[in-house]
């Protein structure tokens, strides 16, 4: 019972924090850019969206493909209709409620494939890690890319820590964020020495060895080249469907590989600190995209786009999978019956 009412309060956060982030990029609009909000978004070519989400369902497909290659191991081999179908699930009901896609995920293949949900639950942390490790290097290769734009910003924000309105050096307010990423430092370190032993300790090292096991595992695999072309091709893909996503919009159409690398890299984070990304995908966007020379009324437009086209294909093809799913597996239950 604690457990759920720990779940339903964390959903209420996440989503209300979603909520508050839609209401704060429409309050900072000025007027001028509510207007050009309102023009982008009569004018878009909405018809575009549908390459981009045709893009993102084959990133998902490959995405199936990935991970019979890390259940192959385990001395199973399932169909990819269905570890399609429980890879799109999986999104599904992530969107739903926060980790709950995870779960669904590998239950659904278990349940269709007759594999141990306990055996899949390895593959899973092996997937996680993996993407970390892709989403940290298009972050680098994001700064790299477009120093100049990065530093300038960089330059920007720092300054305006730095100094107030009148050009005069704030030292007082240095050593304020100083002295509290100390005392957090002392603190942390000190909560370590003393709960050593305890459960919570043990369970952070124990992610952390799982998380080390998963990048190994890597290397052993049977086709190793094989699952880091297919974890190149998924990330690929994301990449492209920003790009035809651009010529939605005459306001983006003039945006590059930097800015979809920009929106790939800071977009994904947006996407893990909401409910399935509503408001901070869509605000991160609004804030990103002036750094490219576009206003924050079409940039918030274009936030809406994306995350349309996003989730869009995720709710579409989730009910569809939810409606095939026993119509696919129905000979394997008159099977099934049959032997019984």
């Amino acid at each position: 019972m604690k457990k759920k009412t720990i779940n339903t309060l964390q959903y209420i956060f996440f989503l209300g924090l979603g909520i508050f982030l839609l209401w704060l990029s429409a309050r900072n609009l000025s007027s001028d850019n509510r207007q050009h909000l309102k023009n982008a978004l009569n004018n878009a070519n909405y018809w575009l969206i549908l390459p981009a989400m045709l893009l993102l369902m084959v990133s998902h497909y490959i995405r199936a493909l990935r991970w019979k290659i890390l259940i192959r191991p385990l001395g199973y081999s399932p169909s990819v209709i269905n570890t399609f179908f429980a890879t799109i699930l999986g999104y599904f009901f992530n969107l739903l409620i926060p980790r709950l896609g995870e779960v669904m995920k590998c239950t659904i293949l278990a349940k269709h494939e007759k594999i141990p949900a306990d055996s899949l639950i390895g593959t899973m942390v092996t997937e996680r890690i993996c993407d970390f490790i892709c989403l940290i290097l298009i972050i680098i290769i994001t700064i790299f890319i477009q120093f100049d734009i990065i530093h300038q910003y960089a330059s920007t924000q720092i300054n305006s820590l730095l100094y107030d309105g009148q050009g005069r050096f704030k030292i007082y307010k240095i050593g304020t964020i100083f002295g509290i990423l100390a005392a957090i430092i002392i603190v942390l370190t000190w909560l370590a020495r003393i709960f050593s032993a305890s459960k919570f300790i043990r369970t952070i090292k124990k992610i952390l060895t799982g998380i080390w096991a998963g990048i190994t595992s890597i290397k052993h695999l049977e086709n190793k080249w094989l699952f880091l072309l297919y974890t190149f091709s998924i990330w690929t893909l994301y990449l492209l469907s920003i790009h035809i996503g651009f010529y939605t919009m005459e306001a983006v159409s003039h945006l590059g590989l930097k800015a979809s690398f920009s929106i790939l890299s800071f977009g994904s984070l947006a996407m893990l600190a909401t409910q399935g990304g509503i408001g901070a995908y869509q605000y991160t966007i609004q804030k990103l995209l002036p750094l490219y020379a576009v206003a924050e009324g079409p940039a918030l437009g274009f936030g809406w786009i994306l995350w349309i086209a996003q989730t869009g294909i995720v709710i579409f093809t989730g009910i569809l999978c939810l409606l095939l799913l026993p119509v696919i597996n129905r000979g394997k239950y008159e099977i099934s019956s049959f032997k019984q």
